[in-house]
């Protein structure tokens, strides 16, 4: 933890919510831009595919792949779910590696995405085993992609903000 000693009080650096906030939802729109893209291009799906598979987590396999015209309802719950998603895993970065500065924001931010790829589709496939057949190093790279974008506009947005710890309950030669 980043502390600051003063005359009578230390301080320690705290998370920067706005920071963290908009590194998250940034990060979730550039992912799945990027998902978007690498999907029609690698596999000649569809565009809206990605989307489909993040509103299979709320809506079942049924949602899962999209047939012809997509679907709008279908559609908002899949950016719903994708972005929130990147919002609570980006606060769980930031709180990770708000202390380290741009360069572990975003290696750190790539590691971080590999940890979620393997969590998400190598554990949660038990619970949602219609994700099993699309582990691929396509899904991947938007994982990797994601941490880094995450982790690297969280540290760029970042604004240091340094909170005083109690003098009482800082200082262990005062009895309680």
């Amino acid at each position: 933890m980043s502390k600051l000693q003063t005359t009578n009080r230390v301080m320690h650096q705290v998370m920067d919510w706005r920071a963290a906030v908009i590194a998250g939802l940034l990060a979730g729109a550039l992912t799945m831009l990027l998902q978007m893209i690498l999907w029609v291009t690698v596999t000649g799906g569809s565009l809206w595919t990605p989307i489909y598979h993040a509103s299979a987590l709320l809506l079942g396999p049924d949602s899962f792949a999209p047939a012809g015209a997509p679907d709008g309802g279908i559609v908002a719950v899949g950016l719903l779910v994708h972005m929130l998603l990147s919002l609570v895993y980006t606060l769980l970065l930031a709180f990770i590696i708000h202390r380290w500065g741009l360069i572990v924001g975003i290696v750190g931010g790539a590691l971080f995405g590999v940890a979620l790829y393997l969590i998400n589709y190598y554990s949660m496939t038990y619970l949602f085993p219609w994700f099993f057949p699309i582990r691929s190093w396509l899904v991947l790279a938007a994982h990797i992609f994601f941490g880094a974008a995450a982790g690297g506009i969280y540290e760029a947005l970042e604004r240091d903000i340094y909170v005083a710890d109690d003098p009482i309950a800082a200082d262990p030669s005062r009895p309680a």
